[in-house]
């Protein structure tokens, strides 16, 4: 999984680390109810003019695999171009570099170029930036990033935030008797961010906290942690247990000292604020077996991979989809015939749009909302046993 959480720094506030982003799928492009699009602030448009749009991609951060990343956005940003219909896109490609200042120049220069809205950066703080830069423009920003704290006035966050998935999670696991929720996050910025999320979505719901406990992160952190872990399931009487640790870092170990400790799939249902399926081998631990976790929509998601794969001779990278996504909604409301399409009335209208990853919206506070399935682990399988909504206010939201 690619990290996209980073260091933030908007209007004095202290950043949260690091989180999985959950990219996704499905093939259309058009808004959910496009009678329902307004517009307000932004740039003013000429719908029947190619309308300009600024990627910015971290081509040469030195980070490794940062260059093949932005190859397959922007392959991803053109494949999603080649789908619109009625509606023409001036795509130009700006890179970010290393550092929020970078993002910032490349903002500026997109700007200047005659951009009237960005798609990315990737890492919040290159969002964060790049937002402030040209805020003062009226210029939105549909960022990659997924953390929640960079959300906010003229920037937008197109990833799957932890709040996303917790409350997709929470609500299903109340909807089928098992809302009695414990806790349990690991010591760390994406830990901290995973833990409010589940907090905020348990108070939204009917569901309720059991308790709530956390690790160090380390393997020693986590080997003393079990014990406190057990005795405070069972002590609670919580019928889920809900985990923030990821397939890279800690879950391995918790999936194997708890059902060694006597807390095992069968005695408490476990559940997973991260994706489950990535890496594959992460279906295999015995202790997840039964668990829960949520994705986009799987049969849209093999789609957009076969048609990517079909275009462009390789397999798109798991966050490629945003760029699809981004593109499919300014196509969406450049189609709307409105000079005023790219404006905050328009980006927030409730009824969403339909990308790659399935349906998703934004909210007035620059976060998301987004479609997500509920699967299961069964013998080393994903089993989706909850589908991914289809529009917004049915089950699932």
């Amino acid at each position: 999984m690619v990290s996209v959480f980073g260091t933030l720094r908007k209007a004095g506030l202290t950043g949260l680390g690091r989180a999985v982003a959950v990219a996704a799928s499905a093939l259309w492009l058009a808004a959910c109810d496009p009678a329902a699009m307004g517009g307000s602030g932004g740039p003013s448009i000429d719908p029947g003019e190619p309308v300009q749009v600024a990627l910015l991609v971290p081509r040469t951060s030195g980070i490794g695999g940062d260059e093949i990343l932005s190859r397959d956005l922007e392959n991803a940003a053109r494949l999603a171009m080649a789908d619109l219909q009625g509606v023409r896109i001036d795509l130009r490609v700006y890179d970010t570099g290393s550092g929020p200042g970078q993002a910032a120049a490349a903002a500026t220069a997109a700007v200047n170029d005659g951009a009237k809205i960005l798609l990315g950066p990737l890492r919040a703080d290159a969002a964060n930036a790049a937002g402030l830069a040209v805020e003062s423009r009226g210029v939105n920003v549909l960022s990659f990033s997924n953390n929640p704290d960079i959300a906010g006035g003229n920037v937008y966050i197109l990833g799957t935030s932890f709040n996303s998935v917790a409350e997709r999670l929470v609500g299903y696991a109340a909807r089928n008797g098992k809302g009695r929720i414990y806790a349990v996050y690991e010591q760390t910025p994406a830990g901290e961010v995973g833990r409010r999320a589940i907090e905020q979505a348990v108070a939204r719901s009917s569901a309720s906290l059991a308790g709530i406990q956390s690790y160090p992160f380390s393997q020693e952190g986590v080997a003393a942690a079990v014990p406190g872990i057990v005795s405070g399931v069972r002590g609670s009487g919580a019928q889920t247990l809900f985990l923030t640790a990821g397939s890279v870092d800690s879950l391995p170990l918790l999936a194997q000292l708890l059902p060694g400790a006597g807390l095992g799939p069968g005695s408490v249902q476990y559940m997973g604020l991260t994706r489950w399926d990535i890496p594959p081998n992460t279906t295999s631990l015995p202790g997840i077996q039964g668990g829960w976790f949520a994705l986009p929509d799987p049969g849209p998601a093999q789609a957009f991979r076969a048609r990517y794969s079909a275009a462009y001779g390789s397999e798109p990278n798991t966050i490629a989809g945003l760029a699809y996504d981004g593109i499919a909604a300014v196509g969406a409301l450049v189609k709307s015939g409105r000079s005023d399409a790219l404006g905050a009335s328009a980006l927030t209208q409730s009824s969403g749009f339909v990308g790659v990853n399935g349906i998703f919206r934004f909210r007035s506070d620059g976060t998301s909302d987004r479609a997500l399935a509920i699967a299961e682990i069964r013998n080393n399988q994903v089993v989706v046993i909850d589908p991914a909504p289809r529009r917004f206010g049915g089950a699932g939201f």
